[in-house]
């Protein structure tokens, strides 16, 4: 039996405060969340927590796209007068580090949900019919919330066309690319959005022959078309080979390879390449867990249908993360989970503004954005002007030798509101964080125009882009 000490002990079955059915960022931000309130909290995860984020998404594409920065940095020490030899990569090495990366953050959450008293419970489960707000699991136990919190995430979506079926040796899945143990020689990404750049970009840094198909006009559909256009200048320059306009047609598999039939410019082409990667984003995990049967709605694309306080059609039952049709991002369930809990709590949240969340693509160069772009924000019938300045004139990107990218704001003309903030260049996931705050509390180029930036920073060229915007400058 449970006991007061070690609600993990062996009969989990009972009645709680949430009840959450899945363990990724959402459902263990979920629980997390509600256990510091002060609710008895269950959370039930087939696997291990962390999710598609920590395991199979997130943290693991990163971890490898760091291990992109270092071959890159060895690769260029000679401009530097550091002497090194040409560089070569061990997966199996990358992989074993990645996973002590994944391990560490995994046991840190589950020390987190073990420390807050959350019953876990390591079992698939559903909704249950005709109970209320009861989630049923594999191994027989039972559990009855007050709430419950639907987080099950995500799977890469697939494209219905011949040859297109994963087999994890010639087509591959996100899924499958994150635990490669060889570089291919030649590969097809298919699905030029952030996941399929961040992809190339590895892919390309380690040896890699790169084409990218993209079948809508623009690389990293959403972004800024600036930020795009110069992404796609800097894959040029490193060879990564962009078509867009494409229309994919089929694959033809065989065991020495993969011919791509494609069509651009109404032309025909078949490209060969040993190894396809399908990019085209991912589904919800919505189907076989009980929600039709219970009542909760579900769009035609298999998202659950929620409201801004993240409610379902079903009083009492949640949904946030990827189930939902929001940005799949981490943080953003993060942020859904919150909301979640303080309104079961009765403590009436603000609802998540998802036009101004924060945004982060690891490629090389990075690109970081929130707010409007430029376009999006004429589409609104603001009357905008805008800032632009490029990290070739900046003093700390000239220093470590990474010169390409810019800094571009999007401010309403005459209130100097700033509407939006796109990076891209060295470390711009990292230098958001004063645009996001900028955009979310609707600061203006005059208040933001007398704050002193650092020198010599990445940072700066945010501050000399928004003194520009005040109808004076500096360097700009």
């Amino acid at each position: 039996m449970a006991d007061a000490d070690n609600p993990s002990a062996e009969n989990l079955s009972g009645d709680y405060d949430l009840v959450v059915l899945g363990g990724g960022p959402g459902g263990y931000a979920a629980a997390l969340y509600g256990a510091s309130a002060g609710l008895r909290c269950a959370l039930v995860e087939e696997q291990r927590v962390g999710g598609t984020c920590l395991h199979r998404g997130c943290i693991p594409a990163k971890e490898l796209l760091e291990t992109a920065t270092v071959v890159r940095t060895v690769r260029h020490a000679g401009e530097f007068g550091v002497g090194t030899s040409d560089p070569t990569v061990d997966l199996a090495t990358t992989q074993v580090r990645k996973q002590k990366v994944i391990d560490q953050l995994a046991k840190g959450v589950e020390g987190l949900l073990g420390g807050r008293k959350v019953t876990v419970v390591n079992s698939r489960g559903r909704l249950a019919e005709g109970k209320d707000r009861t989630v049923i699991c594999d191994d027989g136990t039972e559990l009855t919330g007050r709430a419950v919190v639907l987080a099950m995430g995500s799977l890469p979506r697939a494209l219905p066309l011949p040859g297109f079926d994963y087999d994890g040796v010639r087509v591959m899945s996100s899924d499958h690319v994150l635990n490669l143990d060889r570089i291919p020689d030649r590969v097809a990404v298919v699905g030029g959005g952030a996941i399929g750049c961040e992809f190339a970009s590895f892919l390309r840094d380690v040896g890699s022959e790169v084409t990218i198909l993209e079948a809508l006009p623009q690389l990293l559909n959403g972004v800024d078309q600036q930020v795009a256009q110069t992404v796609v200048r800097s894959f040029g320059k490193r060879g990564i080979k962009a078509l867009t306009g494409v229309q994919i047609i089929a694959a033809d598999v065989t065991d020495n390879g993969v011919g791509v039939r494609y069509v651009l410019k109404d032309q025909e082409t078949t490209l060969d390449v040993d190894v396809l990667i399908v990019s085209v984003g991912r589904r919800p995990r919505s189907e076989g867990v009980g929600l039709l049967e219970c009542g909760v709605m579900i769009d035609e694309r298999g998202f659950v249908t929620v409201d801004e306080r993240m409610r379902t059609s079903v009083g009492g039952v949640y949904a946030v993360g990827d189930l939902v049709n929001t940005p799949q991002l981490a943080h953003v369930a993060f942020g859904e989970a919150i909301v979640a809990v303080q309104d079961f709590l009765g403590e009436n949240p603000l609802p998540i503004e998802y036009d101004k969340v924060p945004w982060g693509i690891y490629c090389h160069p990075e690109v970081a954005f929130c707010g409007l772009t430029e376009a999006a924000a004429k589409e609104k019938g603001y009357a905008v002007e805008t800032s632009t300045h490029r990290f070739m004139g900046n003093g700390r990107a000239l220093i470590i030798g990474e010169t390409d990218g810019l800094v571009k704001i999007v401010a309403e003309q005459g209130t100097g509101t700033i509407l939006g903030v796109h990076l891209c260049g060295p470390w711009v996931t990292e230098l958001l964080t004063e645009g996001f705050l900028a955009v979310n509390w609707q600061a203006t180029a005059h208040d933001l125009g007398r704050l002193i930036h650092a020198h010599p920073t990445l940072s700066e060229l945010f501050g000399e882009s928004v003194l520009a915007l005040t109808g004076r400058s500096l360097h700009g």
